[in-house]
């Protein structure tokens, strides 16, 4: 991407977006009435005279009649080929008969098909399918967290290598209308890992090269652990059956299978990955933080490394994390439409800091939420509600002491999942030079009912300064 201070904002704009209400999201939270774009970039931000110099001959103006302009969402945990081969079904819909799956209706309750991708020709037609409903919820960037040779043999073909090297070449067609960053994936989706074959993986295979603002591998995914409703979360309090789960890695022991996740730690931090680590429970979440920080200890590079999910952490894990930088990907909808089912699971006060995002966020982490969909609706809207409100549409609320403000979780789908990409000096937030990416609403989030956000028509969908999405 081009150099931010090198940018030349001085002739015509390509599209003026005037007469609304602009949210940069910027350091200072600033807002402004148009905003102008030059060659994919935000040209300038402020006042409709401020940027009605910038309108040209053949510069195209929008009349935005007070709708509201937010910087691109970033949905930094999402499953983009699963989702489009599941779509229109989600996983949570099954689990808890579509009570908060987030799409209430003609799907709710019903068995989703089972995807069986067997071609580059139907992932790509997958790929493509998710970028066109993504456009049309003003998503502009996403996380594909975990594909790769672990999964080469898989029954769905969802989460395979050759899925990267379709979305490089899509990428390289000009094909995709969202950025992609990729996490490789060197054991099973949701199973069981070897120590061994992660470190093969990391050593032999090869990914794709980048697309420069379209594709990145970014770094390896790891699953530490399972989740808490099918008591495979590895926890510090005992399960009613007595159990506690365990560690998904390979090993005849607890403690052993704990040294070969932190070796699986320390190889991928020293080969220069970014590491996405999916952990629920606390007892897990704790031993992949004490991992993290002895790999960041050894080598003090911005990693930017994170725990996927985190539903159950302790304090003491949570001051760790912001001490060393660890960040923190995690979706309160799921522990939203979950609750119900873990009365008989978990405990009183496990269940009372389920999704921790107040406290998370209180302790200084960087606090992304995302869909996880297939398993969500990519509907960002619903998982704002879900963080803001965090009430299932049966009332039922999930630990109120951790709602976050409106605009914390705005910022959580826009300008934080930046920096777990380490894209914050690009995109993000609208500021003059960085990357053109915007989400229009036909109402401003800030001033209306944070539970009618759903409903609020999202108008426009522009990335790198072109409209990929246009209500009629």
């Amino acid at each position: 991407m081009r150099n931010r201070e090198s940018w030349d904002a001085t002739g015509p704009a390509d599209l003026v977006l005037t007469g609304g209400r602009v949210h940069t999201f910027d350091a200072r939270d600033r807002s402004a009435t148009a905003i102008a774009v030059t060659g994919g970039r935000v040209a300038r931000v402020g006042d409709d005279t401020e940027v009605a110099p910038l309108i040209g001959r053949d510069t195209r103006v929008i009349r935005l009649r007070g709708h509201a302009v937010l910087p691109g969402i970033n949905d930094s945990h999402l499953h983009g080929v699963w989702l489009g081969a599941m779509w229109p079904h989600f996983l949570m819909e099954q689990l808890t008969g579509g009570a908060d799956a987030g799409t209430p209706g003609p799907h709710a309750g019903t068995p989703a098909p089972t995807p069986a991708l067997r071609s580059a020709a139907e992932r790509r037609d997958a790929i493509v399918r998710t970028h066109d409903l993504l456009a049309t919820l003003g998503v502009t960037s996403y996380t594909e967290p975990g594909l790769g040779p672990g999964e080469d043999a898989g029954a769905t073909g969802c989460f395979g290598s050759a899925a990267l090297t379709d979305y490089a070449e899509l990428a390289a067609y000009g094909r995709l209308t969202a950025r992609v960053t990729a996490l490789l994936l060197f054991g099973e989706l949701d199973g069981p890992g070897s120590a061994d074959a992660f470190a093969t993986g990391l050593r032999e295979f090869a990914a794709p090269a980048d697309v420069p603002g379209w594709f990145r591998v970014a770094g390896v995914k790891i699953f530490a652990d399972g989740i808490p409703p099918m008591r495979s979360a590895w926890v510090c309090e005992p399960y009613p059956d007595g159990s506690h789960g365990s560690l998904l890695i390979d090993g005849d022991s607890a403690e052993r299978r704990r040294q070969r996740l932190a070796g699986m730690i320390d190889i991928a931090h020293a080969a220069g990955h970014q590491i996405g680590v999916h952990s629920t429970g606390d007892r897990s979440s704790a031993a992949v933080v004490s991992a993290l920080r002895a790999a960041l200890a050894r080598d003090p590079r911005p990693a930017r490394h994170y725990l996927i999910h985190g539903d159950l952490l302790h304090p003491t894990t949570l001051a760790e994390m912001a001490a060393a930088g660890i960040g923190l990907n995690t979706q309160p909808g799921i522990a939203v439409a979950t609750r119900n089912l873990l009365h008989d699971t978990l405990s009183p006060q496990a269940l009372a800091r389920m999704c921790p995002t107040r406290d998370a966020l209180d302790a200084g982490i960087d606090v992304c939420l995302s869909s996880d969909s297939p398993v969500l609706t990519p509907d960002w809207r619903r998982g704002v509600v879900a963080a803001v409100t965090r009430t299932g549409v049966d009332g039922t609320v999930c630990g109120p002491e951790q709602r976050l403000a409106l605009r914390e979780a705005l910022r959580a789908y826009t300008t934080t999942p930046a920096r777990q990409d380490g894209a914050e000096s690009w995109k993000g937030s609208l500021e003059p030079g960085k990357a053109a990416d915007l989400c229009v609403l036909a109402a401003d989030p800030l001033e209306s009912e944070v539970t009618a956000l759903p409903e609020i028509p999202i108008t426009l969908t522009i990335v790198d300064g072109r409209v990929v999405h246009e209500h009629p």
